[in-house]
């Protein structure tokens, strides 16, 4: 069949050169040898059953990254795994009888297939599921270094409880009050539960935030805000009447003098204590309004501010003076002490609160300039830093000064102390779940909490449960799982039937690719310490302060355990928008999804991929658009027209290596074939911009149409055109770049090819266009050779006709030539 009557056949193509791929093993990384380590690494997925197009995206993104790197001489890691514990298939198992792990096991097999449809480079020797007890064995190993070094530990506290997902959340499972998951409200509930001392690390995450220089500033922004670092002073408020005293902490030490009242919150220990008889039904009242409200309504700047007067006062130890105690929904346990005090003149909700309720506003800070506060003006607070007054010895002082002084006065006399707060909690991850990692503790009646000997790992999950989806952990219905013996004494005891976060396997997986198959250890310290730090990690920036963070600690953990050398898990992070169709993120509930497997079948892998990859930059939303997605599948057929179809053109010619002795339609197409090579070279190696790489690869395409090369040298510049179009399409496109190189004639894999440089004289152009200005103004422009001298610009710019029509009968008082640039004449008259 001749070539022109050929037409593109994805199916064919992609089939083809998948199977070859496999067959060679061509995407394994090689733990040893001279090449330089390169990891990138997507965000595993949760194997729900199917791929979504913001899957496509963001495995697209870390493709090309794959194969760029690999033909630049890097030795990549790529692995891809599963991040398969989880609640869906809990559910799943509830509702439908169907137990998690064979419907985990049948949704892995169904979203591999479809990953190796799209041509993924994936190192698949490295693959392993988190809900394999080949796996999960090292959480429970790593949880119990965690508790040796006294980062774990058991409690008792007010916890975030989703009555759908039947589960308690951490703080950052919790969004505007509601489920991450499911998006039901979130209630309060008193449990006990294990958690990681996160706030160990809290200072270090913070500081090392600096570090990251090549992640988004959003995430590093987000990820500060979480933390929250604030320095202040807390304070003794003696209870009148008791032997009590409340401890406050503030960062505006300066306006303690003008504290009228404090405030506790309604699950702070001193509120039953402090509460009256008559008082009791009235505070009970509250403290339920306030569990029913949730913590983030209650601090929603937005939100009434409510309170209860207890009936008992205070002593200001500033002032001396008696002030009323309050409880309020503002006020949340887990934050500083659980009390502040309330300076209503210097603090906006404090001003709301006090006028609310009648209670007395003291001003002590006045601005430095403007107006001098008067309490009969004031509408709002003054919350600035200003001078004190009122103050005592303090005032005079100005808002810095007295913090430093006040913070001293409180450590001198033994009132308070300097201290430093974090927003940042302690991450529980007790779950009520039985598709989790079991905890690898027994509560014996002697011994008490014993943790399972590290020979005994892992702590498998039972078969024998029960998934009646009413609250508490399906565990519990297993006693050949719960009842066990204590490894300390050997009676009867129990097992732990709280399963970890789901967020800890995704907290070191990273790691584990780098040594995967190791069954002595979670990984060999010297094959991590090659491949680490993570190069480039590709992903959802919705896991902020979520995993991003997470894993951050995580990775310091295990620094400090000797298992990795470096500080931060990953160097550079690319945050990927969403896929949207309609204005509208895809999802079921919209009946808006595109199946990749339909698409696929349609137009073949390399139409989808070329879609996501051009229709914007990585960190941007995409709507998706059949029009474009057809357009995609025209500009690929074309290409295979252009060159499968003139293969005749170039039989055996020789690649043009040089311009040398080329001239007219040849040597313009030599320096565009360069060109193309370094704009599509920076677009990726540097900018990740791969729509613009995608343009400059269809205007070289576009280009060609146009080509009639002359016979012997313009036939090896078509070849040259022709074998780069090949390459250059190859990280976007790789089944039809791979299947054009041998259309061309070669063997091997692309991949194992050299990416081509680009000639540096090529890209220069022998002509150069200036820019030509009157005192400043734009007048026109004029093209003139790249080495032309400055009287020889001059000469041509003055020569222009609308340059003259400014200068003529003007005295030429200066020439500005600025090379490869422009030109101003600087006039007069």
């Amino acid at each position: 069949m001749a070539h022109d009557e050929r037409k593109y056949d994805p199916a064919s193509i992609e089939s083809t050169w998948q199977q070859r791929w496999q067959e060679a093993s061509l995407f394994r990384a090689h733990d040893a040898g001279e090449k330089d380590p390169f990891y990138v690494l997507e965000m595993f997925p949760y194997p729900s059953g199917h791929m979504h197009m913001g899957h496509v995206r963001v495995y697209a993104i870390g493709d090309v990254l794959v194969r760029y790197m690999r033909m630049k001489g890097k030795e990549v890691l790529h692995p891809m795994g599963w991040d398969a514990f989880g609640l869906p298939a809990e559910n799943a198992a509830i509702k439908e009888g169907i137990h998690p792990n064979l419907r985990t096991r049948d949704n892995i097999a169904s979203f591999k297939a479809e990953m190796v449809a799209l041509g993924y480079a994936f190192d698949w020797e490295r693959e392993f599921a988190t809900c394999d007890p080949e796996y999960y064995r090292w959480n429970q190993w790593l949880f119990l270094q965690m508790w040796k070094k006294g980062l774990v530990y058991r409690r008792t506290a007010r916890l975030n409880w989703c009555p759908d997902c039947v589960t308690v959340l951490a703080n950052e499972q919790v969004e505007d009050g509601t489920c991450w998951r499911c998006d039901s409200e979130v209630e309060e509930r008193e449990m006990p539960q294990w958690a990681f001392k996160i706030t160990d690390y809290a200072q270090e995450l913070l500081d090392d935030l600096e570090k990251l220089g090549e992640w988004p500033e959003r995430i590093t922004t987000m990820q500060r805000n979480w933390i929250g670092r604030s320095t202040g002073v807390e304070v003794d408020f003696p209870v009148e009447g008791s032997d009590e005293a409340i401890r406050i902490f503030t960062t505006r030490g300066d306006t303690i003098y003008g504290a009228t009242y404090v405030v506790l919150a309604p699950e702070h220990p001193l509120t039953d204590a402090l509460t009256p008889p008559e008082k009791r039904d009235e505070v009970e009242a509250f403290k339920k309004a306030c569990r029913e409200q949730g913590k983030i309504e209650r601090t929603n700047p937005d939100s009434e501010k409510l309170g209860v007067a207890l009936g008992r006062t205070a002593k200001n130890p500033f002032t001396g003076e008696s002030i009323p105690i309050w409880i309020g929904n503002f006020v949340l346990a887990e934050y500083g002490t659980g009390a502040i005090m309330s300076v209503p003149a210097h603090d906006s909700r404090d001003f709301k609160f006090a006028k609310k309720y009648d209670i007395p506003i003291k001003v002590v800070i006045q601005p430095t300039e403007g107006e001098q506060l008067t309490l009969e003006a004031m509408e709002d607070a003054f919350t600035g830093d200003g001078t004190l007054v009122d103050s005592g010895e303090h005032s005079g002082l100005s808002s810095a000064a007295a913090r430093e002084a006040i913070a001293a006065f409180a450590q001198e006399t033994g009132i308070g102390e300097a201290t430093v707060n974090w927003n940042l909690r302690d991450w529980g991850i007790s779950r009520q779940r039985y598709w989790g990692t079991p905890i690898p503790f027994v509560h014996c009646a002697k011994d008490g909490l014993v943790p399972v000997p590290e020979d005994q790992l892992p702590v498998r999950l039972p078969e024998d449960v029960e998934f009646k989806g009413t609250g508490g952990s399906p565990l519990e219905t297993s006693e050949t799982f719960k009842q066990t013996t204590c490894p300390e004494c050997g009676g009867a005891a129990e097992r732990e039937i709280d399963t970890m976060d789901t967020f800890v396997d995704s907290s070191w997986y990273y790691a584990r690719y780098c040594d995967a198959k190791n069954d002595a250890a979670p990984f060999d310290a010297e094959k991590a310490n090659r491949w680490l730090p993570v190069d480039v990690y590709v992903g959802g920036p919705e896991h902020a302060v979520m995993h991003l963070l997470y894993f951050r600690f995580w990775h310091k953990v295990m620094r400090d355990l000797g298992m990795v050398k470096s500080d931060e898990p990953v160097t550079r992070l690319v945050t990927q928008g969403i896929v949207m169709k309609g204005g509208a993120k895809m999802s079921k509930s919209l009946g808006n999804v595109v199946s990749p497997t339909d698409m696929i079948e349609r137009y073949g892998a390399d139409t989808v991929r070329m879609f996501i990859l051009f229709a914007a930059p990585p960190e941007k939303d995409i709507d998706w658009n059949d029009d474009a997605v057809e357009g995609q599948f025209r500009f690929l057929s074309r290409l295979w027209r252009a060159v499968a179809g003139r293969l005749d053109e170039v039989e055996g010619a020789a690649v043009a290596a040089s311009m040398e002795g080329l001239e007219g339609a040849d040597l313009e197409t030599f320096r565009k074939v360069h060109k193309t090579i370094e704009a599509v070279s920076r677009d990726l190696g540097e900018r990740l911009m791969f729509n613009t790489a995608i343009a400059r690869i269809m205007e070289l395409v576009n280009h060609l149409s146009g080509y009639q090369p002359s016979a012997g040298a313009g036939q090896g510049v078509l070849r040259l055109a022709f074998e780069s179009l090949a390459t250059l399409i190859y990280p976007f496109a790789p089944h039809i770049g791979e299947a054009l190189w041998h259309e061309l004639g070669h063997e091997g894999f692309l991949l194992e090819r050299p990416w081509p440089e680009h000639d540096p004289k090529a890209v220069v152009d022998d002509t150069v266009t200036l820019a030509v200005q009157v005192n400043g103004k734009m007048r026109g422009t004029i093209e003139v050779a790249r080495d032309a001298d400055t009287e020889t610009v001059k000469a041509a710019a003055l020569a222009e006709p609308a340059v003259q029509r400014h200068t003529e009968g003007k005295e030429l008082k200066k020439a500005i030539v600025v090379p490869g640039r422009l030109v101003n004449f600087v006039v007069a008259g």
